[in-house]
């Protein structure tokens, strides 16, 4: 009984000892943090909140920018418009009359070897056939052509045997007259823009590529506005880059509205509508440039007489204008006979003249073609275009 008893008493000891090494290691663990505060968000002064919480705004003080103290830094950059873009100035022409004569001293520099070669030539004390045959070999590279060469020389043979006696002024009239003569005063030069039945004239210019076609058209147009002619021009030149532009640019300056197409277009169709605006706006002239064909290409040939044809249906052209470069020499007479039996040339356009071009050419490709030079281009400026006139040119190869 009293080993039961002591056995109880133990057991009670032993479980009162577990007791408290629990309750210890349970004292000695941490307590977790407490949950975070829910902290208190204030809306902004004067400012309702959102939802079923809005209340009314309360009226409070505010500051005006004036109050504000700005933190320093550079200046605010301020953005300008760009200006306006301005229509181009359009500028006066030269006027037409005398042009070539003005232009002279440029013409001279350039063609003085032959008129000078052939006075010295002439001025020998004893004219024997070695001197003839130097004065045909002049001539000759000068461009004038075989025949006309010819021509020259038996009218220059006889007039000196009947001169006897020769001095430096009557040499010089002399082959004045004598080229004059040959150069030709009984073509009609002026450029057929005043058809008498309507309106208006139509001009189509021609030509290669690199012979100043483009350049050509727009000085031209600088010639008429300065003869008091409205003018609108047709860009039908589709196919060389920036043809167009370069056209406009001179209708611009002189205030002539410009007709153009898409890059690559039928050219046809651009000449047919510039014949069309130029008709409904009552100008006096239409001035069709055209592609640059290369005269030995038979199917661009047929393409620029399809051109003519389409402008044919608004009315007859009044002029076709074939532009040849004066330096390229006989074989500008090849393009010229190309170009004469596609489109019916009236008239030439000779430029360069002031450069190494022989001023001989004048008399070859009027003979070639049977049809006047009517301008002459004289250099880079924009009013070096002139009417050509056979006097002042013969006057500029002899010089002073």
């Amino acid at each position: 009984m009293e080993t039961i008893i002591l056995v109880v008493v133990i057991a009670v000891v032993v479980l009162a000892a577990l007791g408290g090494l629990v309750v210890g290691s349970r004292r000695k663990k941490p307590l977790p943090p407490p949950p975070p505060s829910t902290p208190d968000i204030t809306a902004p002064p004067a400012e309702p909140h959102v939802g079923d919480e809005a209340e009314t705004p309360r009226e409070e003080p505010r500051r005006t920018i004036e109050e504000v103290d700005l933190p320093g830094g550079p200046a605010p950059v301020v953005v300008e418009e760009p200006p306006a873009a301005e229509a181009p100035a359009i500028e006066i022409p030269e006027p037409t009359a005398g042009r070539l004569v003005r232009l002279r001293a440029r013409l001279s520099r350039s063609q003085n070897a032959l008129g000078k070669g052939l006075l010295t030539l002439l001025s020998r004390e004893h004219l024997d056939e070695e001197t003839w045959e130097e004065i045909e070999d002049t001539l000759l590279t000068a461009d004038v052509g075989v025949l006309p060469t010819q021509e020259l020389v038996e009218q220059l043979r006889e007039r000196v045997k009947v001169l006897g006696t020769r001095t430096p002024a009557e040499l010089r009239g002399l082959l004045r007259e004598e080229l004059v003569k040959l150069v030709g005063t009984e073509f009609d030069r002026t450029v057929k823009t005043e058809p008498e039945d309507r309106k208006p004239g139509i001009v189509m210019v021609v030509g290669v590529n690199g012979t100043g076609k483009t350049t050509t058209t727009g000085k031209l147009a600088r010639v008429l506005v300065a003869d008091g002619r409205t003018v609108v021009l047709g860009a039908a030149d589709t196919f060389r880059a920036a043809a167009a532009d370069q056209l406009q640019t001179w209708g611009e300056r002189v205030g002539a509205y410009t007709v153009r197409g898409p890059e690559a277009g039928d050219p046809a169709s651009v000449a047919f509508d510039a014949v069309k605006e130029g008709k409904e706006m009552g100008v006096d002239v239409v001035l069709i440039d055209t592609a640059g064909r290369l005269h030995t290409k038979t199917g661009l040939m047929d393409e620029l007489g399809k051109v003519k044809r389409v402008v044919e249906k608004h009315a007859p052209l009044d002029e076709v204008l074939l532009v040849l470069d004066a330096t390229t020499g006989q074989n500008g007479l090849v393009q010229a006979r190309v170009f004469a039996e596609v489109v019916d040339i009236t008239g030439i356009v000779l430029t360069k003249l002031d450069g190494t071009a022989k001023g001989g050419i004048v008399v070859a490709v009027q003979r070639e073609l049977g049809v006047p030079v009517k301008l002459i281009g004289l250099g880079e400026g924009a009013d070096d275009l002139a009417p050509f006139e056979p006097e002042a040119f013969v006057d500029a190869l002899i010089g002073e």
